[in-house]
């Protein structure tokens, strides 16, 4: 990970998001709502452009930043956004119906892992975002990664989760068990036959993961 310096450094240079993302911004930090850090979206959606992702599945919505972040960069994609939180949906709803880029967004209300056939029925994706409950990376990966382009990219986030993973002494048990998931995915994924993988040190710690070829 990134020292804190450099971490400020690399966010200050950074254009301008405009009133809206800025707006969602300052609310996802003043109510705890776990957007993407900085560093790390504008690293996936500089990933997202240089493919020139046309359909993006998205596993995890919050309150719709990411999903309208990869809109405005990709004007000629349509991202399909899942979101079981009832009051993170609402806000969604909202955020994106303030912008100019609703028709670009599905959002598909429900547990990721209860809504495969209505993903199903926008597939196939060019790339797939992972950003909902850490402890089912791995089910979301297997449950979607069959929905995806052979050129397609995975894009997890979160997996250095504040740089615990590679601690070795964790007071709390709830975290301990969290961060033991989450190293167990990422060993799973730095592993996976079908995919070549790397993990980014940026913002929360950024996997891309990209098919094998098959000769």
């Amino acid at each position: 990970m990134l020292n804190d310096k450099l971490h400020s450094y690399i966010e200050g240079l950074v254009q301008n998001r405009g009133t809206l993302f800025m707006e969602m911004e300052k609310f996802a930090g003043q109510n705890k709502v776990p957007i993407m850090e900085l560093a790390g979206i504008e690293a996936m959606l500089q990933i997202l452009r240089i493919q020139d992702s046309k359909k993006i599945l998205e596993v995890g919505t919050a309150i719709g930043y990411s999903a309208l972040r990869m809109a405005e960069a990709l004007p000629n994609a349509r991202i399909v956004t899942i979101e079981r939180d009832i009051e993170r949906i609402q806000l969604a709803e909202e955020f994106i119906g303030r912008s100019s880029l609703s028709d670009q967004i599905i959002l598909i209300k429900g547990d990721a892992l209860e809504v495969e056939e209505f993903v199903s029925g926008q597939a196939p994706y060019d790339a797939i975002f992972i950003d909902a409950a850490k402890g089912q990376y791995q089910r979301f990966f297997e449950m979607y990664s069959k929905y995806l382009n052979e050129d397609g990219i995975i894009i997890t986030d979160n997996v250095l989760f504040k740089g615990l993973v590679a601690e070795s002494e964790i007071e709390s048990k709830r975290i301990r068990n969290l961060v033991k998931k989450i190293n167990d995915f990422n060993h799973w994924l730095m592993n996976h036959p079908d995919y070549h993988s790397i993990i980014l040190p940026v913002g929360d710690g950024v996997a891309i993961s990209k098919k094998r070829c098959l000769y």
